[in-house]
């Protein structure tokens, strides 16, 4: 087999955005007269957009949000965000040898995340990442977003690839479950963020531990399940 196309999640799989969402985060609870949270707890909270996290951080330890309250949080978190965007933000290890493997194999790439438009471009240019990619769809991109499979499927139909000739590379249930239906193979990373859940757990072809290793995998993702149990 040979993967035509490969999509990649960003928060989690290529950038460690933790530091600057967690910043972003304590200082909108700071204005909402509520305190810290740890930065390992705000992980957390990551992964189904910036929407979710706002009203996760703004309900810890506490009543549901109201609606009020989540619209001022989520103003008061992108003014923070804009600001401090790639601040503390950093490229994962081997990520950048990894895109150049798949580059080498011939592989046409897209991002498929969740994050805003006004945040996912900027992001990429800040760390250096934006020419290895041929599209990039963002969390309002398409109407919904992942673990629904619309953006992945409008990800292929950008690269010119179909589902079943592409991998899809996460760190999250979200990544797992939108590969899964929208019947691609899928990879994840363990150093990512998966909600606080064990990348175990997940329902993915193989857990690989950086995009090196997804590169080698995907060249031969026969082989690599005949060679070791976890890709079974």
């Amino acid at each position: 087999m040979h993967f035509s196309g490969i999509l990649f999640d960003l928060d989690g799989t290529l950038v460690h955005t933790i530091p600057d969402l967690a910043d972003a985060t304590n200082a909108m609870r700071q204005d909402m007269g509520l305190p810290f949270l740890p930065e390992g707890l705000i992980a957390s909270f990551v992964g189904k957009g910036i929407e979710q996290l706002v009203i996760r951080a703004i309900s810890h330890n506490g009543p549901a949000a109201s609606v009020e309250q989540v619209m001022r949080g989520l103003a008061r978190f992108k003014d923070h965000y804009r600001a401090i965007s790639g601040r503390r933000s950093t490229v994962f290890p081997g990520v950048i040898a990894g895109l150049e493997a798949f580059r080498n194999q011939g592989c046409r790439m897209a991002v498929v995340t969740n994050k805003g438009t006004e945040f996912t471009p900027p992001l990429l240019q800040q760390m250096g990442l934006t020419d290895y990619f041929d599209a990039i769809v963002c969390g309002d991109t398409c109407e919904r977003k992942k673990p629904d499979p619309l953006p992945l499927f409008h990800a292929c139909d950008l690269l010119g690839v179909t589902p079943s000739q592409t991998l899809f590379i996460g760190d999250s249930i979200n990544d797992a479950l939108a590969a899964k239906a929208a019947g691609m193979r899928a990879l994840a990373l363990p150093y990512g963020y998966n909600e606080g859940q064990p990348v175990q757990t997940l329902p993915v072809d193989a857990i690989v531990s950086s995009l090196i290793e997804a590169a080698q995998w995907a060249a031969n993702p026969e082989q690599a399940a005949s060679q070791d149990p976890q890709y079974a």
